[in-house]
């Protein structure tokens, strides 16, 4: 069944499209390592969450003291604002999902270390 175009007359495109059956890209051999794409994103989000959000948040609000400094273009005093109580509670809970993740590698079984769309 195909739409006719009201303004021109002539029949377009059917209303229902012929969905192929193979997929765009072909499958994946199994057999890789996958803990090492857990390891690194575990190591990465540990990094960002505990050691960007949690320990430099903490070490630019202690040394900006009650003076305060300005560190390209943010003010930090001694107090902490909303902000930083949010990126210091998102650093926590990445840190802490990070370490989940290096756990889930360290359960998954060992495979062969396999670059996704080589041929080997």
């Amino acid at each position: 069944m195909a739409s006719e175009n009201r303004f021109t007359g002539s029949r377009g495109a059917f209303l229902v499209v012929d969905i192929q059956e193979t997929p765009a890209v072909p499958p994946m051999d199994p057999g890789g390592d996958e803990r090492v794409g857990y390891f690194i994103a575990g190591g990465i989000l540990i990094f960002l969450g505990w050691g960007l959000a949690v320990a430099l948040n903490l070490l630019l609000h202690y040394a900006g003291g009650s003076a305060g400094m300005t560190v390209a273009g943010h003010d930090f005093t001694s107090t902490m604002g909303s902000y930083a109580w949010g990126a210091f509670g998102f650093g926590l809970f990445t840190g802490a999902f990070g370490v989940v993740l290096l756990a889930l590698g360290r359960s998954s079984p060992k495979g062969r270390l396999v670059l996704p769309g080589y041929d080997y």
